[in-house]
């Protein structure tokens, strides 16, 4: 994977995290829901239970879901698959104060889906480790 980083302390200083403004949700797909959650997700996991997808509050709300709203911070750092770290010093960092973490890795970046009354409190935790890794 080229221009990906897996260097522990690089993927934490080059971390630079973001917050959607978005509010999102996550959800069980039912054949009632398909159509509309699966259009919107911005991610789909599939289980031995059933799919589950994460998707824009309103459209979850609109689907009759009464679950949580997560604020999701970006990683932007084009950090490794293979990468070792990174996910554990964000959960943990998150986890010492408090806040409940998800994270979810794609291709390109790492996202920590955070309760969204505390997503900019995380924000500003995931920054301080950033500058602190440094």
């Amino acid at each position: 994977m080229s221009g990906a980083i897996s260097d522990r302390s690089e993927m934490l200083t080059q971390m630079a995290p973001r917050l959607d403004p978005v509010r999102y949700c996550f959800m069980v797909i039912t054949p009632d829901t398909a159509p509309q959650a699966l259009g919107a997700a911005i991610g789909t996991f599939r289980e031995d239970e059933g799919v589950t997808a994460i998707v824009p509050e309103p459209v979850a709300r609109e689907l009759g879901e009464e679950g949580p709203a997560f604020a999701r911070i970006t990683l932007m750092v084009h950090s490794s698959l293979e990468g070792v770290g990174l996910t554990a010093a964000v959960a943990s960092a998150l986890a010492e104060a408090g806040i409940a973490c998800n994270m979810v890795a794609a291709f390109h970046h790492d996202h920590a889906f955070v309760p969204a009354a505390r997503g900019e409190e995380a924000l500003s935790l995931l920054a301080d480790l950033a500058r602190s890794a440094a």
